[in-house]
């Protein structure tokens, strides 16, 4: 437990966090309130799923959270005194996306929710209550997929070991790389099927129940993963997971 409070001064004393999680919330609740705002012109009546229509960026700051908790300390140099203290490396380097996770965790619950309340009160004559287990997931299931999500940016971050080239990454993926893939011919489709974020999204979307049935609109379109919702969290968990182990692996292996 010293170890994971050793990390959250070090998280904590730094902007990073701070500035992450409100641009997480914002990223979530406006885009929540312009879609219960304009209902009536889009035609499109606001669903649970729309409130969380914001998810996508909310996300990349996510990732850019788990990367700088571990840049920063690399662009400082304090990384050197961590691994003096702790010589085996991976201790720490677990108490760290421990940590990560866990405040990502946090910022997905409370943006989801705030985004969620907020076209409530905006579109208070849509039916927005969670009454199904699809309403609960797209909501309540944000927090999980941040955790992950914030272990994949540490993994990224010690593996790049630069501000740049990491965040760089982890803008580019989410925003860009994974519909890229859709247009290899023949083989695009059938890869972007087993990409994480779009096992992520499954789990998040199932088939829509949480957005009337819609594929899309003022949602997010639905994932085409061939896997049931746990099992895509389950296989998004696996990919996280693989990418902190190799990231450790690195650092255990080379000089910091």
């Amino acid at each position: 437990m010293h170890l994971v409070a050793s990390e959250r001064i070090k998280l904590f004393s730094i902007a990073t966090p701070w500035v992450c999680g409100l641009f997480a919330l914002v990223a979530l609740a406006f885009p929540a309130a312009l879609t219960a705002l304009t209902a009536t012109e889009s035609r499109l009546p606001p669903t649970v799923a729309s409130t969380q229509f914001g998810y996508q960026l909310a996300l990349v700051a996510v990732l850019v959270l788990g990367a700088l908790a571990v840049t920063s300390e690399y662009h400082s140099g304090t990384i050197h005194g961590t691994f003096q203290a702790v010589p085996g490396r991976t201790p720490v380097l677990l108490a760290k996306a421990a940590l990560v996770a866990g405040y990502a965790f946090g910022i997905g619950e409370a943006a989801a929710f705030a985004a969620w309340l907020v076209a409530r009160v905006l579109a208070s004559d849509a039916d927005l209550a969670l009454d199904s287990a699809a309403d609960w997931t797209i909501v309540a299931g944000t927090g999980p997929v941040f955790a992950l999500a914030a272990v994949c940016g540490v993994g990224v971050g010690l593996l790049a070991r630069h501000t740049a080239g990491a965040v760089a990454v982890l803008v580019a993926y989410p925003l860009m790389a994974e519909n890229v893939v859709q247009l290899i011919p023949r083989a695009g489709e059938a890869i972007h099927r087993w990409l994480p974020l779009n096992a992520a999204t499954k789990f998040l979307s199932g088939t829509g129940e949480a957005n009337a049935g819609r594929d899309g609109g003022n949602a997010a379109v639905l994932s085409d993963s061939p896997l049931p919702p746990a099992w895509a969290l389950a296989y998004f968990g696996a990919f996280a997971a693989l990418l902190l182990a190799a990231g450790i692996t690195r650092a255990r292996r080379q000089d910091a």
